[in-house]
């Protein structure tokens, strides 16, 4: 299941001003959806921006938890 795509107030803009592209913005634009509702493709790139090593050797299960933690 692919998050939502929220536009939310003038933080769309802002993050696309900052360069993020359109997917990103309106995903951080608004609401997220739980971990466990994202794909391991997406987790995999958001434990990618908060630093978490070893990710693509990890299952969906053990990447949901470690963003749980790490984030």
């Amino acid at each position: 299941m692919t998050p939502p795509v929220v536009k939310v107030g003038g933080r769309y803009q802002a993050l696309r001003r900052e360069g993020m592209s359109k997917m990103k913005a309106a995903r951080r634009g608004g609401e997220t959806p739980p971990y466990d509702e994202w794909t391991k493709s997406e987790l995999e790139e958001r434990a990618s921006e908060v630093g978490i090593e070893s990710r693509s050797e990890m299952t969906k299960a053990e990447l949901v938890t470690a963003l749980r933690i790490g984030s």
